[in-house]
């Protein structure tokens, strides 16, 4: 398992970089922030990722996509995290994309993959229930009736689902409330009827919504998998995205520690830069060898996902913890560094520490992975 990038995954990097930099620079957040853009992103940029492969860039070619690799995602996200780009790619091309990948019928990956790979379909997971992680504390019911079922149930925090055509909904068709068995997946039409969806004014100025199911109906052909045993997909489908966003958040950090040393280079202060204080310099320095730290343990990462999937849960957790806890410090000191203009709104750094604050919390806190890493090594 090589921990560097190859020359392709390089040349992705450096696309990726180009286009986001001029694209979608943070400015362009706190244009849709300022906005209240309803749909949060722009479908202009993100039109120009799909033609680039980016929504594809995952899935096998049979079903439209490019093939490339988790690693090849994660340069993506990576750059994408350093300008804090707002589209779909996260909940639709990383997240639903591998519930279908992983847990659907032939019949299903054949009619909504290409759709995905195309970004004509956006699609985003119904999970959480509460306002901490809990990926089986699932109330949310489907209740089998005819040849479907019936869907009733809350959930917040729905990441993209005020905007994704489908959403992909864990309900619970047996068990205990907080049982991994009895767990189903299901895709619903967000227009569907009895489908409530209101959309969540974020901390970090992204998109998420609470959604409320009345009586949905959906046919067997829209379960994903076998209903009430979806707990093994689903944790997969978990993995796959704590790897991604730990992607994404090396980009946060990265884009951190380059705008503050840059900034101790240039700031003054008692008639000296501020860069020459070794007090600064130390603090710079042990963010450094977190940098370095972080980045193998995010390439092992991303490399598991492709080549030693049964050491997923170990290194999702791993990198996921990882990069929680780096994200927090890179944030942190970059806001301490620049001083009392660090959290005004007229400097940038304050949206990646907004951003950094939120994203820690999807797919579960430095916390719930310590203790997951524990419990998978048998403490």
């Amino acid at each position: 398992m090589a921990l560097v990038l190859n020359e392709d995954q390089r040349m992705l990097q450096d696309s990726a970089r180009e286009l986001l930099g001029s694209e979608a620079p943070v400015e362009a957040l706190r244009k849709l922030r300022d906005e209240r853009d309803e749909l949060g992103y722009s479908p202009e940029l993100w039109q120009k990722m799909v033609e680039m492969g980016w929504a594809s860039i995952i899935l096998p070619e049979q079903y439209g996509g490019l093939a490339f690799g988790f690693l090849g995602l994660g340069v993506v996200l990576e750059e994408a995290g350093r300008t804090l780009a707002a589209s779909p790619l996260f909940s639709s091309a990383v997240v639903g994309a591998s519930a279908l990948l992983l847990g659907g019928s032939e019949a299903q990956k054949e009619s909504l993959l290409p759709a995905v790979a195309g970004g004509e379909l956006t699609l985003a997971l119904a999970l959480e229930e509460s306002h901490h992680h809990r990926p089986t504390r699932i109330a949310t019911t489907a209740t089998a009736e005819g040849d479907g079922y019936v869907i009733n149930g809350n959930k917040c925090f729905v990441l993209d689902g005020h905007s994704a055509d489908k959403l992909i909904v864990v309900a619970r068709v047996s068990g205990e409330e907080n049982a991994a068995d009895g767990l189903g997946l299901f895709l619903v039409d967000r227009a569907a009827a009895g489908v409530t969806s209101l959309r969540t004014i974020m901390l970090d100025s992204r998109n998420a919504a609470n959604i409320t199911f009345d009586k949905v109906r959906v046919s067997a052909g829209d379960v994903i998998g076998e209903a009430g045993a979806a707990w093994p997909v689903l944790e997969q489908v978990l993995d796959r995205g704590r790897v991604a966003l730990a992607a994404e958040m090396m980009g946060y950090a990265l884009e951190c520690f380059e705008r503050t040393v840059q900034y101790l280079k240039e700031r003054e202060q008692f008639g000296a830069l501020i860069g020459s204080f070794q007090a600064l310099q130390h603090r710079a320095a042990h963010m450094q060898s977190e940098l370095e730290l972080s980045r193998s343990v995010l390439l092992q990462a991303l490399s598991t996902v492709d080549e030693e999937p049964a050491q997923l849960p170990l290194m999702a957790s791993l990198a996921k913890a990882r990069l929680n806890d780096m994200v927090k410090l890179f944030t942190n000191e970059a806001v301490q560094m620049h001083g009392g203009i660090g959290v005004t709104d007229e400097l940038e750094i304050g949206f990646f520490l907004k951003r950094a604050r939120v994203a820690m919390q999807i797919f579960g806190d430095t916390g719930y992975h310590k203790d997951r890493y524990a419990t998978l090594c048998g403490y």
